[in-house]
C-alpha cells in the first residue's frame, strides 16, 4: 500500500458509503410520504389522521435534516484529511507547544474536536430551535442550552483532556503492545463511566427524585419481585425542561443500578402501562443484553486498536489521509475520524441484532407484565413521539435498532393470545 492507493481508497469508501446512505435516506423519505394520507388498519382504532400524518411529517423532516448533516459531515471530512486541515491544526497547535510533545498532541485533539463541535453547532441549534420546536416537541431555552454548553465544555475539559493525555503518554510508554494497554484502559473506563454516571454526571444537567410512593410504585416493586431484580432506586427526571419526548431508561450496573422514568413518559402512560414497559426493560438484563453488546463491542474494539497499533507505523496511512507529521496524536485522531468510513457496512448487521434483542426484551415483558399493555403503552409512544408508522423496509434493516411498529405489535398481540 502506498500513499496514493489509500488516499483513493479512502475517498471511493467515502463517497461509496455516502451515495448510499443518500439513496436509503430517499428511499425513507419517499416511503413516508407516499403512506402519509392513511393510519395502517392495525392502529387505525388508536392513532387519529392529524397524528399519522405530523409523524410522517416529521419523520421527513428528520430525514432531511440529516441528509444536510451527512453531506456538511463528508465535507469536513475531506478538508479535514486530503485537503490538509488535520495538518494545518496540527501546525496550529506547535506554535504553542513544543511539537511532538504531550501538551502538544493534547492541544491538536482539542482543536480538532472543537472544530468539529463548531461545524455541527448550527445543526445543533436548529435542531431543537427549529425543527424539535416547529412540531411542538423542544422546551430547551436559550438560557437553558447555553448552560448545558458551558457544562459539557467544562465535563469536556475536565475528564477529556487528562484522558487524552493519559492515552497519549501510554501510546509513547508502553512500547510495541501499547495498542493493548490503550484498549485495556477505553475498556475500563467505560466501565467506570457506566458506574459514576448516576450519580455525580447526570445530576448535573437533570433533576432527579425518587419515584413517589403511590399504585404505580407498588405494581413496580412488585414487579421488581417477580423478576427478582434489585436496584439502587427509583427515579423521576425532569425530561420535560428540554423535550416533550417520553422515555425510561435503566443507569447503572451491579449496586448503582437504577431506573429512571422520564415525567414526560409518567404524564402519558396508566400505571400498568409503565410496568409493561419496565418489563421489558427488564427483559433486556434478563437476557444479558447489555453485556453480550459489550463483550461484542470489546471484542471487536481490540482488533480495531490492534489494527491502529499497525497503522501506527506506516508512512502511507498519514501521507494518505493529507498529514505530513506522525506520531501518537495524528496517529489517534486520523484512526477516530476514518474507522466510521469503512465500518458503515456493519451497520446492518449490529441493528439486526439490537432488534432480535428488542423481540426477546418483548417476549419476555409478556411473561410478566400483560402484553395488551405493553402495546396499549407502545402505540401512546409511537403516537406522543411521533414515531413513524411506515418506515422504509430497507431503511428500517439498516439502520432501526428497533422492529418496525406493525411487525412488533404484530408479534405482542400473538403473545397475547
Amino acid at each position: 500500500m502506498n500513499a496514493s492507493s489509500f488516499s483513493a481508497l479512502f475517498l471511493f469508501a467515502l463517497g461509496a458509503g455516502l451515495l448510499v446512505r443518500l439513496w436509503l435516506a430517499t428511499r425513507q423519505m419517499r416511503h413516508v410520504a407516499a403512506h402519509r394520507g392513511a393510519v395502517p388498519a392495525p392502529f387505525a382504532a388508536r392513532i387519529t389522521p392529524d397524528a399519522h400524518t405530523k409523524a410522517a411529517d416529521y419523520t421527513v423532516a428528520r430525514v432531511r435534516l440529516g441528509v444536510v448533516d451527512l453531506l456538511i459531515s463528508a465535507a469536513l471530512m475531506v478538508v479535514l484529511t486530503v485537503g490538509g486541515g488535520l495538518q494545518a491544526l496540527h501546525d496550529l497547535a506547535g506554535r504553542f507547544f513544543e511539537a511532538g510533545g504531550l501538551a502538544h498532541g493534547v492541544a491538536f485533539v482539542a482543536l480538532v474536536a472543537v472544530l468539529s463541535w463548531l461545524v455541527d453547532l448550527p445543526l445543533t441549534i436548529y435542531r431543537s430551535f427549529g425543527l424539535e420546536a416547529r412540531f411542538g416537541f423542544n422546551r430547551l431555552t436559550p438560557g437553558l442550552f447555553v448552560a448545558d454548553t458551558l457544562k459539557g465544555a467544562a465535563l469536556s475539559a475536565v475528564i477529556g483532556l487528562p484522558l487524552i493525555a493519559f492515552v497519549l503518554w501510554l501510546m509513547t510508554a508502553m512500547g510495541s503492545l501499547w495498542w493493548f494497554y490503550v484498549w485495556a484502559f477505553w475498556l475500563v473506563f467505560n466501565l467506570l463511566v457506566m458506574l459514576i454516571y448516576p450519580t455525580f454526571i447526570a445530576p448535573l444537567f437533570n433533576k432527579f427524585k425518587p419515584l413517589d410512593d403511590g399504585a404505580l410504585k407498588t405494581r413496580i416493586e412488585a414487579l421488581l419481585t417477580r423478576c427478582g431484580f434489585r436496584l439502587s432506586g427509583l427515579f423521576v427526571m425532569d425530561g420535560s425542561k428540554r423535550s416533550a419526548h417520553g422515555n425510561a431508561y435503566f443507569t447503572g450496573f451491579g449496586a448503582s443500578k437504577r431506573i429512571v422514568f422520564f415525567d414526560t413518559l409518567l404524564d402519558k402512560l396508566a400505571p400498568a402501562e409503565v410496568e409493561a414497559v419496565l418489563a421489558h426493560e427488564l427483559g433486556h438484563y434478563h437476557h444479558h443484553h447489555i453485556w453480550k453488546r459489550l463483550a461484542v463491542i470489546g471484542a471487536g474494539s481490540l482488533a480495531f486498536f490492534a489494527l491502529l497499533g499497525h497503522l501506527a507505523g506506516q508512512a502511507w496511512f498519514f501521507e494518505g489521509l493529507g498529514m505530513q507529521a506522525s506520531g501518537t496524536a495524528p496517529t489517534l485522531v486520523l484512526f477516530a475520524l476514518v474507522l466510521p468510513v469503512f465500518t458503515f457496512p456493519l451497520t446492518p448487521l449490529m441493528s439486526r441484532w439490537s432488534r432480535k434483542h428488542e423481540f426477546e426484551a418483548d417476549a419476555y415483558a409478556a411473561s410478566h407484565a400483560p402484553a395488551a399493555e405493553l402495546v396499549s403503552a407502545l402505540v401512546k409512544l409511537y403516537r406522543d413521539n411521533a414515531s413513524t408508522l411506515t418506515p422504509d423496509p430497507v431503511y428500517s434493516s439498516v439502520y432501526d435498532s428497533h422492529p418496525p411498529a406493525a411487525i412488533r405489535i404484530a408479534r405482542l398481540q400473538e403473545l397475547a393470545r
